[in-house]
């Protein structure tokens, strides 16, 4: 008998290496001692289907329906929903629930590809606006409140905004501003949170999404806190979305098995973070400063630290740590590579230019210390010098607003054609296309192919990185909407 996945899986938990990817509990070390013990002792035999008391996530009226009135209360929800399809299915129930076919939706153009997956369930129109981007730094922030209102006045019809608060760097935009903006309109702010589960729990973090005013957010929960990978919450306050419509569209994209491991994993988060979330993350955040201070020590290597109010960038999440590599003259991915073979320390994302590090309540002070050394070792093999970086903070203005030439739902369905790489510019793509992680697409479906486009796809290859979506990986040919 041949098992290749938990040939996999053996031989990655028998080699002890430094995480700082996700689920946020690393390992179990930051997981709920009752869920771990759980899993411990009688795993199996809780894995479950929705039988006779046990609750039923589509319609709970049980222990489910306790547990997300616990987890409203934990943080700072009207309403709570347990997501078993990740923060992706939530994004898309939440489109759904505050689109329809036609309607225009504001979103940045640095958004998750399960947002795309929303447009093309629900037929919305997107109305991109550009994020702010540092140069110097090759990274985008969020969006602008002053970009949400420009972009109102030139679409006023636009029924719904959704941000991403933060970032995949720990970037948050204004969001108390943006949901000013929002709601003088009487639309809702709907915040992927995919990476914010733990904000909030802590007044050196920044505050949560609701806190600021959002409508609906989504969160990962299994990213920075101790639950199970894909599960996630869906929360919302305030009287702009119709909760009837949420739990409607929920039953549609989520599974009708969901797993029940699952759901007793995000009832121990909550329990665990209503109990000793301050606790967890002064623990977290202590490690995060030392393990800062010492990389910032480390010649030619740039650690981002987004102390002060910049355009979009509202506030920033310490314990998303990234590191610029191309002052040691390497890429990311070839840092990222370095790092995982020869000093056992694995990011969460590499990038061209960055490797970016998730540090969180299952992190323990040999992970800390084990990154410090990576970092040191590669350094010594550092044959550039790292070009000056500075961070300007430029006076606002207008944003690039654009839509797609069709709408990515039209082009999803439409006929296709395969096309070599040489001939698609100007081309409707047809395919969705993203550098993962982190997600974010450089091609959706209905978009204009341009050569720029192209070239930083090829660029990302050729550094060693991966492209999905496309149905040939290596990108010689890509499918776009048949003339």
């Amino acid at each position: 008998m041949t098992t290749p996945i938990i040939k996999s899986l053996q031989q990655w938990t028998t080699t002890e290496h430094a995480p700082f990817y996700t689920p946020g509990h690393k390992h179990g070390w930051g997981m709920g001692a009752e869920f771990t013990e759980l899993l411990q002792t009688a795993g199996l035999k809780f894995d479950l289907p929705e039988i006779p008391g046990l609750d039923n996530l589509a319609a709970p009226s049980g222990a489910i329906a306790e547990s997300q009135n616990l987890a409203a209360q934990t943080f700072g929800a009207t309403h709570t929903r347990y997501l078993v399809n990740g923060t992706s299915g939530g994004v898309m129930a939440a489109i759904l629930a505050t689109c329809q076919p036609g309607d225009q939706i504001l979103l940045p153009r640095n958004i998750h590809r399960s947002i795309i997956a929303g447009l093309i369930h629900s037929g919305a129109v997107p109305i991109f606006v550009q994020p702010e981007y540092v140069p110097e730094l090759d990274i985008a922030h969020s969006i602008t409140p002053e970009s949400i209102a420009f972009a109102l006045e030139q679409y006023p019809q636009i029924k719904a905004i959704m941000v991403v608060a933060p970032t995949y760097y720990g970037v948050c935009g204004d969001l108390a501003a943006m949901a000013g903006i929002a709601h003088q309109q009487g639309i809702p702010l709907l915040v992927d949170a995919a990476h914010g589960a733990h904000l909030g729990f802590h007044p050196d973090l920044p505050p949560s999404a609701l806190a600021l005013g959002a409508d609906l957010v989504i969160q990962s929960t299994h990213k920075t806190l101790g639950a199970l990978t894909q599960a996630a919450m869906l929360h919302v306050q305030g009287d702009l979305i119709d909760m009837g419509r949420v739990d409607r569209c929920l039953q549609i994209i989520q599974t009708s098995s969901p797993s029940y491991l699952l759901l007793a994993s995000l009832d121990s988060a909550q329990a665990q973070m209503a109990t000793y979330g301050r606790e967890l993350l002064d623990r977290t955040l202590a490690l995060t400063q030392k393990a800062r201070s010492e990389l910032s020590n480390i010649p030619n290597l740039l650690v981002l630290d987004l102390a002060r109010t910049q355009p979009g960038c509202r506030y920033f999440d310490p314990t998303r740590l990234t590191i610029t590599t191309t002052g040691l003259g390497y890429s990311g991915y070839e840092a990222d590579t370095i790092l995982c073979d020869q000093y056992k320390v694995v990011a969460e994302m590499p990038s061209q230019r960055h490797l970016t590090f998730i540090i969180s309540i299952g992190n323990r002070e040999w992970d800390l210390e084990m990154l410090v050394a990576g970092m040191r070792g590669l350094a010594q093999q550092a044959s550039a010098e790292i070009a000056p970086i500075t961070e300007g903070a430029a006076d606002w203005q207008a944003p690039l607003i654009t839509t797609p030439a069709i709408t990515p739902r039209s082009a999803f369905f439409a006929a296709l054609e395969t096309v070599p790489i040489e001939q698609v510019v100007d081309r409707i793509s047809a395919e969705l296309v993203c550098p993962y992680p982190p997600g974010i697409p450089v091609l959706i479906p209905g978009e204009i192919v341009t050569k720029q486009s192209i070239g930083y796809l090829q660029d990302i290859l050729a550094s060693g990185g991966d492209v999905v979506g496309n149905s040939d990986p290596t990108l010689h040919h890509l499918q776009v909407v048949k003339e």
